[in-house]
This record gives C-alpha cells, structure tokens and sequence, in this order.
C-alpha cells in the first residue's frame, strides 16, 4: 500500500570532480510520490541529507499538505533523500505517525513499508535501554533498533547495521535509511514487501514500484527477498541479509510517464476503462507459434506434469477473485479439470486438500497482494505446483511461482480496477485453451475458433465505450440511490458480483450481487418499489433455458415494483418488454460474454460516484495494492 521513493545523486564538489547531476533529492522524492499515489495513503513525508544532517517534514493528509508545509518550512538543497506515502496501520494517520522517523538525535531516517511483527518484543527492550519513543508506529521501533545496531554492533556502518537489524526483524517490511555520517548513500533492505532499485546516469533510485522513479530512468533491477541494497551516485551492491554478495536482475520499464497520465478524461479509471481494448489485445498478442499453437512464454512447468494435473485451485482477493470465478467456467468447460476459487486469506488458515497433481494458480494484478503471496507459498510447502496470472513484471508473486503469465495491460493507477479485471480473464482463457490443447480436451481447430473470437473482443469493448451516453445519464440520474442489486447466472454472476464491488468502492452506497437463482431463496424480500436492479441476461443462442429463467427473474421483480435495468446480446428482443431500459452488448461466445458485459457496470459506477462529486481514483479507506495481510 505504501509508497517509498529514495535517492542518491551527484552532488557539486564530488571527490571525484565529476559534474553534479541536474535534479535535486527533493524535486525526485516528490515527483515520485506523485507517481505512487495510486497506491493508496493517508500521510506523506520526506528526509534529505544536509550538511547540517538530516532534515525531515511530513504532514497527515494529502501529500498537498506536505508540499504546503515544504512552501511554509522550506528543505536546504541535498542530493540524498528519502519519501513516503503512509497507510496507517500501527497508529493513526497523524503527523506524528508519518514517516520518516528520525532517531539517534537526528542523525538516522528511516521509512517503511509492511508490518513488523515482532515489534513489541524490540520495543520493549529498547525502552528498557532508555529510547524514548515518539509515535504509535513499528516503524520508529525498527529506527530505534537500527540506531542501536549501528553504534553498538556495525560500528558505523550503515549497510552491515541494515543486514543485522533485518536478521531480528519478522513479519513483512521494506526500509530504507540515510544516516548523517553516509552522504550519497541510500540503504534500503526487503522481506515480503515490494522494492526496485532504478539506474540512471551519476544518480540512483529506489521505489516500491518502478512509478516512482519512471519520470527519470527506464532501467532498473529486481531486489529479491531477504536482500540489502546500498545506492551511491555511481554504484548499487546488494547482499543478502548475512552480508553475503548477490546480483540483481535488470530489465527495462517498457511504459513511461505519458502512460500514467489521464490523457484528458476525468479520472485514471475512466482512461483505464478505455485503455481496455488495447489492454485485452496486448494480452493476447505473441501467444501462439508459426503453426497457430498456443505458446506461453514463462511457464516453467514440465509438459507432461501439466497433463497430470487433476484439480486447479485459483487464489485470489476482490475483484480478481471475481475474475477467477470467470475463470472456473472456462477452465471446466474446456479442461473438464475440477477448479476451486479460493480467498488467499481464507485458504491456508482451512487445511485445504493439495496433492502434487493439483495446480494453484493466483490472480494479482500488483504480484504483491500478501494475502495472496502467503496463500501461494502455502501452496508449495504443500506440494503443489503454482502458477501466477499477473501485471506487473518482476513482482513476488510470479517470482516465487513455478510458472508466470503476465497480462500487458499497462500500469492501472485507479484503486478500483478495471482492464486488470479483463486481462486477467483473458488470461485464465488463455491458460485453459494451452490446457486443453495439452491435455487433448479440444480439436486445434476448436482452440483456434475460440482464439479468434477472443481476438475480435476488443473491436467490441470499444463499440460498447463508443456508445456509453446512454450509461452514463442514467448513472447520473440515479446519483441520489441509496441502494443497487445486481443479478446474474452462469458466468453473469461473477459479473453482477463485480458489478456491485465497484459501485461499493467508489460510491459508498449498498450494492449487492446475487445468482439470479437465489432470489427466491431470501433476496427477493429486499425488492420494493423503485429499487434499481441490473440484470446480466445470458445469450439466448446459449442455454436457452438459463436465458428464460433469467427473462422470468426479471418479471418476478419487476411485478414487485423494481427498476430493471438488462444488459443483453443485442438482438435480443425477448427481455425488452420487462426492462425500463435495455443496453446491449455486442454477439459473442457466452463464455466471453464477461469481457463485454462488466464494461458498461463499470462506466456506471465511475459516471455515478463521479456525479456524487466523489474522487473514483482513490476511494476512501483503500488501497491499490494489499501488503499486509
């Protein structure tokens, strides 16, 4: 969730009498907690290097508030520094609990991402030993500890004081610190919690993402866990936490700043609704060989253990959870393998049934959802082969996997997603045609058939946004709702189920998604008069008969006074005499049907929370990626 930034440049009258390099650590810091906004906080600060040592500011709020306070108590020029954006979890979200920490008389800043667990334990021994502490926060406890170690064990040095402090630390952290007696130097040290270091020319960085440092380099290098990095100006070393030498993996950010900008709608989720066609077609793009066979890159898992799989468990939380359900269909369908969709956080507190022939696969789009990467190392320790559907290349969660398949759709800085949600689905379909194809369920003609309808699916995401006024006055008309139910069958329930999490995460009002089925079994007691109910009809050229039941679900509500609003195939005349309005998607094979139908639930969430004059970018009370669990 939090945001972490760190830097190191060249500064004048290096040793060296290299030029110093043209940003300032301030000017860095700030862009790049710009940048990591999308992750969700409720406080921000900053720590440089000065000659005077190290000076800090930070304020509870938007990080607007620290800018203010930078105006109002200005920072000395400095080429080192370090920034947060905070999401409250050991303490409130208060100026005292922001980071960064300044501890040993201001000689040492130190910020965090994650929880430590242990931290009471340290805590109070070091208030035995005399420290006294200022905030509510684990944080300052792992500062205080590092300020102990240096003087008493690493004996001024930074880096060997890191390493051995990380050693006594448990639970999930990333930390970085500056010390007044290292300018030009950044430590930073990672255990279950995101960190990446950017290279750039006579100046270094280091971001919890690369976000926040792609306004000023493309090139960076993967940390891996348990691993200590010292940045200067000119160099970066890593070690393990024992001190030993280890080396980092580089690769080159393929998106740049222009990506994460709004390119003039409203809101990052409105451009990313609209990115969705684009994002599905990356997705797609490079699957299959000369010979028109699915090929996917990264899988790492023998052929031949594939085609024993028996079971496959999907692990996943919100809205991908909701994408692993569309998922199951497919899977069945083309696999006849038996799938379970599982909540990570549920899944290893339940003892659940894993042999070596079953198969997890987990939907994050960060790769760094800790509920979800605990839940998949419990999967390993049990036996079982893994495999991680993903957006964001050289995270956790695919590293830690037997098996990768990324989705490309681009960075998503809106909290609630949206083209994660599709590419994730594409994904899991392409995941189970390669099963299918391997296993010998489905003809190659077959696979191609289905290949090539999956192909066209961007064509008509783009035909329903081209034609969303009709969604979007009617999300506006209903700005004053106070409650909305959706229903849906077959691979339409996880849709309704999606449907309503988004009008929850960014309207605030009571949403809920039911199988169309269930209504007679309780739901159907919360429908009186006027209550707004979105509908997604299966296609009558499927299961006509779930398509009639559906039609006859709309008539028991509608008979009881509510408002039916149905997204059909188009052509389908059948529902329009029940619904106050019809909005149609394009033909498709039904179970594709997701990737068209969520789009306009998604327009009409964005349109309504964005007529109650709410910010749909950062809902209240979340974040865009969960690292705690």
């Amino acid at each position: 969730m939090c945001g972490i930034v760190g830097y190191v440049g060249r500064a004048q009258g290096s040793p060296d009498g290299a030029q110093p390099h043209g940003h300032s650590a301030l000017d860095v810091l700030l862009e790049g907690l710009r940048r990591l906004e999308y992750r969700g906080y409720d406080s921000a600060g900053v720590a440089v290097l000065t000659d005077n040592g190290v000076e800090s500011r930070k304020k509870a709020g938007k990080l607007s508030n620290l800018e203010a306070e930078l105006k109002e108590h200005p920072l000395p020029e400095s080429m080192t520094g370090i920034g947060h954006t905070r999401w409250a979890t050991h303490g409130g979200p208060t100026d005292r609990n922001a980071h960064p920490h300044v501890v040993a008389g201001g000689s040492l800043a130190v910020i965090h991402n994650g929880i430590i667990e242990n931290f009471a334990e340290h805590k109070a021994q070091l208030i035995a030993d005399g420290v006294e502490f200022l905030s509510e926060t684990d944080t300052e406890v792992a500062a205080a500890l590092l300020a102990k170690v240096y003087e008493t064990e690493a004996k001024g040095d930074l880096t060997k004081a890191l390493q051995l402090t990380s050693q006594r630390l448990e639970g999930a952290f990333t930390l970085l610190a500056i010390h007044k007696d290292h300018p030009g130097v950044v430590v930073a040290s990672r255990r279950n919690s995101p960190l990446v270091i950017g290279l750039g020319e006579g100046e270094n960085f280091l971001g919890s993402d690369v976000s926040g440092f792609i306004d000023f380099t493309k090139r960076a290098v993967e940390l891996e866990q348990d691993q200590v990095v010292t940045i200067t100006p000119e160099s970066f070393e890593i070690t393990d936490f024992a001190g030993n030498a280890a080396e980092g993996k580089e690769f080159t950010v393929s998106w740049d700043a222009a990506a994460a900008e709004k390119d003039g709608f409203p809101s990052f989720m409105e451009k990313e609704i609209h990115d969705q066609p684009e994002a599905v077609l990356q997705t797609l793009l490079g699957r299959s060989d000369i010979e028109g066979r699915l090929t996917l890159d990264e899988m790492r898992i023998d052929p031949e253990e594939l085609k024993k799989i028996d079971k496959i468990i999907v692990l996943a939380c919100g809205t991908s959870a909701y994408a692993g359900h569309v998922a199951k269909y497919a899977i069945e369908t083309w696999c006849r393998i038996p799938t379970e969709v599982e909540l990570a956080h549920e899944f290893r507190y339940r003892e659940p049934i894993i042999t070596p022939t079953t198969l997890v696969v987990s939907l994050s789009q960060s790769g760094e959802t800790m509920d979800t990467l605990m839940a998949v190392r419990y999967a390993k320790e049990q036996g079982a082969r893994t495999m991680a559907i993903c957006n964001t290349n050289g995270s956790t969660i695919p590293r830690e996997s037997d098996a990768v398949l990324y989705t490309h759709a681009g960075p998503e800085i809106a909290v609630a997603s949206t083209k994660a949600f599709l590419a994730q689905i594409v994904a899991a379909y392409l995941l189970g045609l390669y099963l299918a194809q391997l296993r010998g369920n489905k003809f190659q003609g077959e696979i191609k058939d289905i290949l090539a309808d999956l192909g066209k699916i961007p064509a008509k995401i783009q035909q329903i946004l081209d034609g969303d006024s009709a969604i979007k006055e009617l999300a506006r008309s209903m700005k004053d709702a106070e409650s909305v139910l959706f229903l849906g069958r077959h691979v339409g329930f996880p849709v309704a189920l999606e449907g309503a999490l988004k009008l929850k995460e960014i309207a605030y009002i009571h949403a809920e998604g039911f199988a169309a089925g269930e209504l007679k079994h309780g739901p159907i007691a919360l429908i009186e008069e006027g209550q707004p109910v979105f509908v997604v009809v299966p296609s009558p050229r499927g299961r006509d008969s779930l398509h009639s039941k559906v039609v006859s679900n709309i008539q028991e509500i509608r008979a009881r006074g509510a408002r039916t609003f149905v997204i059909a195939e188009e052509g389908d005349e059948a529902v329009k005499a029940y619904a106050e309005q019809v909005f149609s998607i394009p033909e498709t094979q039904p179970l594709l049907a997701p990737l068209l139908a969520i789009v306009p639930l998604q327009i009409f969430a964005a349109e309504l929370a964005g007529a109650k004059g709410y910010d749909v970018d950062q809902p209240r009370n979340l974040a865009k990626s969960v690292t705690v669990e």
